[in-house]
C-alpha cells in the first residue's frame, strides 16, 4: 500500500512545480508566478483526471461480474490517488492566494504581508471553496478507508465506474482557464462548454442511476426495486456523493445558459435619447 501512496505524493506535486518553473523560466514564456501557479495546478488535474478515467475504464470493462471480479488497479490507483486529494487542497489555496494578491490586497510596500491578511486570505479561501475542501478531505478520510478496508475486495467494478466521474475535469480546467484569460467569447470556450456539460452529466449525474441499474440486471431487480433492496447505509452514501454533483451541475447549468443565451443588441442613440 505504500508504494503507491509515495509515488502520488512524488508525482503530482512534482508535476505541479515542472509545470510551473518551465513556464515562468522558458525563454519563450516567462509568465508570472501567479498565471504559472494557476495554470499548472489545473494541467495537474487535468491530468489526474485523465489517470483516473483511464484506470476506471480498464477496471469497469475488465469485470464481467460487477461484484466478484477484481482488478489490480482498483485498489493501487485509489492509493496512488490519495495524495493528490491532499495535494490539490493546497494547490487550490496556492491559486487562491494568487488571486487575491493580482486584486491589489498585498501589502503597501509589495513586502510580505501581516499574519492577520494570511488569516483573512485563508478564511476566504475556505468560504468560497468550502464544498470542494470538504470534498477532498471526505475522499481521504472516508472513501479511501472504505475502499481499502470495508470492501474488502468485492465491487470493483462499481469503483472503476466512479473512477471515470472524473472525465469531466479537463473541460472543467480548461474552462476555468478560458475565463481566466477573458476568453468567455471564443468559440473554444463555447464548444468546451457543451462537452463540460455532456460530459459532467452522463459521468457524474447520471453515473449513480447507472449503477442502480448494473446492480438491478446482475440481481433480476427492476431500477425502481434496487433501493428497497441494499442496505439503507449505501443508498446513504450514494445519496452524500451525489448531493454536490448536482449543485456543480446546477452551476455549470446556470453558466451554459449565459454562455448560449443571446445578447440583447445595445440601445440606438435614438432610444438612448428617449
Amino acid at each position: 500500500m505504500l508504494t503507491p501512496m509515495v509515488a502520488g505524493g512524488v508525482v503530482f506535486p512534482g508535476l505541479f512545480l515542472l509545470s510551473k518553473n518551465t513556464l515562468q523560466r522558458l525563454p519563450q514564456l516567462r509568465w508570472e508566478e501567479a498565471d504559472a501557479v494557476i495554470v499548472s495546478a489545473r494541467l495537474v488535474s487535468s491530468v489526474q483526471a485523465i489517470m483516473a478515467s483511464t484506470a476506471g475504464y480498464i477496471v469497469s470493462t475488465s469485470c464481467k461480474h460487477i461484484i466478484d471480479d477484481q482488478h489490480w488497479l482498483s485498489s493501487a490507483y485509489t492509493q496512488f490517488a490519495v495524495p493528490y486529494f491532499i495535494y490539490d487542497i493546497y494547490a487550490m489555496f496556492l491559486c487562491h492566494w494568487h488571486k487575491h494578491q493580482v486584486k491589489g490586497h498585498g501589502g503597501d510596500d509589495g513586502g510580505p504581508r501581516a499574519p492577520g491578511s494570511m488569516w483573512a486570505v485563508a478564511r476566504g479561501y475556505l468560504h468560497k471553496e468550502f464544498l470542494m475542501v470538504l470534498h477532498h478531505a471526505v475522499m481521504v478520510l472516508v472513501c479511501f478507508p472504505l475502499s481499502v478496508v470495508w470492501r474488502q475486495g468485492k465491487g470493483d467494478f462499481f469503483l472503476g465506474c466512479m473512477l471515470m466521474a472524473e472525465v469531466s475535469t479537463p473541460f472543467v480546467c480548461l474552462g476555468k482557464i478560458l475565463i481566466q484569460y477573458k476568453q468567455q467569447h471564443t468559440l473554444l470556450h463555447k464548444v468546451n462548454g457543451a462537452l463540460m456539460l455532456l460530459s459532467f452529466l452522463c459521468c457524474r449525474v447520471l453515473l449513480f442511476p447507472y449503477l442502480y441499474w448494473a446492480y438491478g440486471r446482475h440481481a433480476g431487480l427492476p431500477l425502481l426495486a434496487v433501493p428497497l433492496a441494499i442496505p439503507a447505509h449505501v443508498n446513504l452514501g450514494a445519496a452524500l456523493l451525489l448531493a454536490p454533483q448536482l449543485y456543480w451541475f446546477f452551476l455549470i447549468c446556470r453558466g451554459a445558459c449565459r454562455l448560449f443565451r443571446p445578447r440583447s443588441p445595445p440601445p440606438s442613440p435614438c432610444q438612448a435619447q428617449d
